[in-house]
């Protein structure tokens, strides 16, 4: 039974297993933290392009 129980803690796949699936929650929420700034700012952008083009139509009425 001792012997059972010290293979038990010498295995160490079941650890490896959870430091990658804690890896890739991280590298997940960067991206998604990412992904929201960048459309924010992309967001803010088209609607700039799109008021200076209203304008730009309105002008040449």
């Amino acid at each position: 039974m001792s012997k059972i129980f010290a293979r038990f803690l010498k295995d160490e796949s079941g650890a490896t297993a959870i430091e990658y699936g804690l890896i890739a929650a991280l590298i997940s929420v960067a991206l998604i933290a990412g992904a929201t700034t960048l459309g924010g700012a992309l967001n803010d952008t088209f609607q700039n392009i799109s008021t200076k083009m209203t304008t730009a139509a309105e002008a040449t009425k």
